[in-house]
């Protein structure tokens, strides 16, 4: 009989040792948040996951939530351990919590297993397991050093889109897989731009190392329709996509909704007529129609290889993008493309952003005596009320500086602007490189920023721009119109004096000694 008992366990044992998934469903028990501890009972597309985890070293796993993915997860990292020595599997998560709770489904499993199959601990904590074999599983929060450590079996990112700095993760993790140690990487989405939505599109597209695995709300057996309309009702159907349809669009905080953009790309989005410049980053969409007026607002590169100087060209009155550049060149050459580009599109008013390098390019600008360069007040009480001018003359004596000057009170107010109008979807976008900025400029801490690792300049630039036509380019325009009404009225009552330089057009009679000054100036 005994000797049976031993044939037996040594059948299942040798069964459970080549098949993880008879392993987690013949013995482990895991933690139910209302039945208690119950079997671990796999659903198919959870044997499937596993046998995924068997035939590739790389996984990423798109997600809905609550599918026992993690427990999954935690299930394989147990039978790694429980079979093979020296195995050395690293859990990271957004925090130690966590990852924490990741081996603590590892250690639950560990702690009811049948005493033929439990390996001997030496070490058995909230953040680790060790076995005598030599493996072991441990937790840590995200940090730039948390996989630059000894060589790992399997690294684990749980919730891997919301992981802090996971870039600099991953390339410290480099050196410590290069073994051959395997990689699984699972979450539900967060956005577009972020290193999991990278990973997860370079794998759907056939590119990098990773094996993709996507785990739909429908593959569970158990939810229908109606627990879907369900989780519309507790979630909202933007949270609702995010967690249960797998959704990169819906999730994130994107400064405009990723939906409109993916709309307007389809609607207005096409390759330029024209692609201007040594680098052929000068995109033309529409040669300059001399019945329209034009903006062009710019934003000037930094100058440190990571950011690139951006302009667009931007047609008045139907907000509609005919041309753009994106490109590294120095601030005198972009001056003189500036003033070039702007000239032939009828002389356009001319935006560019003054701060720090910004000046250099604008300083080449002026130095081109070009007649429609934007000036804006220096003083800040008038940025709220949109006194911003457009006229170079007498500016000195106005307070003015050329350019426009993103500060912290006219940023916020330039991103609204922004938001506002491809809201009420009023801007007519040609780039495919304007949506794909825009689709990664995200809230960071409240403030409105590009991702890491990606750029703004175009963003913000075209934001400028809309943001001066919709203030002091229609100030300007309403301004001259009341302006010749006034004067007309002046003039009609007597006060203006003919000219012989200029037929009195603009002449008034200033002050008691009736010295004459021309008013043309407002204009």
């Amino acid at each position: 009989m005994a000797e049976q008992l031993k044939q037996v366990i040594k059948q299942e044992y040798i069964k459970s040792a080549k098949d993880p998934a008879y392993f987690l469903r013949k013995y482990c028990v895991i933690q139910h948040p209302i039945k208690g501890k119950v079997p671990f009972d796999l659903y198919d597309f959870q044997e499937k996951t596993i046998e995924e985890f068997e035939n590739n070293r790389m996984n990423v796993i798109l997600k809905a939530r609550q599918l026992g993915i993690s427990t999954l997860t935690a299930g394989y990292a147990l039978w790694m351990m429980t079979f093979h020595q020296d195995k050395n599997i690293l859990v990271i998560a957004t925090k130690q919590d966590v990852a924490k709770n990741l081996v603590t489904k590892v250690r639950v499993m560990h702690a009811n297993l049948p005493s033929w199959l439990k390996q001997r601990c030496v070490e058995d904590n909230k953040l680790s397991l060790r076995y005598v074999n030599g493996s072991q599983v441990k937790a840590v929060s995200s940090g730039p050093e948390a996989a630059r450590s000894e060589a790992l079996s399997l690294l684990i990112l749980d919730e891997a889109a919301f992981i802090d700095k996971i870039d600099d993760i991953w390339t410290a993790s480099q050196a410590t897989l290069t073994t051959g140690g395997q990689c699984i990487a699972l979450s539900t989405p967060n956005g577009v731009g972020n290193w999991f939505h990278k990973t997860w599109v370079e794998a759907e597209e056939g590119r990098g190392m990773f094996n993709f695995i996507k785990l739909h709300w429908s593959v569970h057996p158990d939810r229908d329709d109606t627990w879907r309309k369900e989780q519309d009702i507790l979630l909202g159907p933007s949270g609702a996509a995010q967690e249960c349809d797998c959704d990169f669009l819906t999730s994130g905080t994107g400064v405009i909704d990723p939906i409109l953009l993916e709309n307007l790309r389809k609607k207005s989005c096409n390759d330029p007529l024209e692609k201007r410049g040594i680098d052929s980053n000068c995109w033309i969409w529409e040669p300059p129609d001399y019945t329209k007026n034009y903006v062009v607002c710019a934003d000037v590169s930094r100058g440190d290889g990571t950011d690139y100087s951006a302009f667009h060209i931007i047609e008045v009155e139907s907000l509609e993008q005919v041309a753009e550049y994106k490109g590294r060149i120095n601030t005198k050459d972009f001056g003189n493309m500036l003033v070039s580009i702007s000239t032939e599109y009828n002389d356009a008013l001319l935006i560019i952003e003054n701060n720090n390098i910004g000046w250099a390019t604008i300083q080449q600008v002026i130095d081109r005596d070009y007649p429609n360069l934007f000036y804006t007040s220096k003083d800040l009480k008038y940025v709220d009320v949109q006194h911003q001018l457009t006229n170079k003359f007498r500016t000195s004596e106005r307070n003015m500086v050329a350019g426009f000057s993103t500060t912290m009170k006219t940023r916020p107010l330039i991103i609204a602007k922004l938001e506002e109008y491809f809201r009420d979807e009023s801007v007519v976008v040609r780039s495919n490189r304007l949506i794909d900025e825009l689709l990664t400029f995200v809230y960071v801490n409240n403030r409105a920023e590009a991702m890491a690792g990606y750029n703004d300049d175009l963003v913000m630039s075209f934001a400028i721009g809309l943001w001066v036509r919709d203030t002091a380019l229609r100030l300007r325009t309403e301004g001259i119109e009341l302006t010749k009404k006034t004067l007309t009225a002046m003039n009609q009552e007597g006060v203006y004096t003919p000219n012989d330089n200029n037929n009195g057009e603009w002449d008034w009679d200033i002050g008691k000694d009736k010295k004459k000054e021309s008013l043309e100036w407002l204009l």
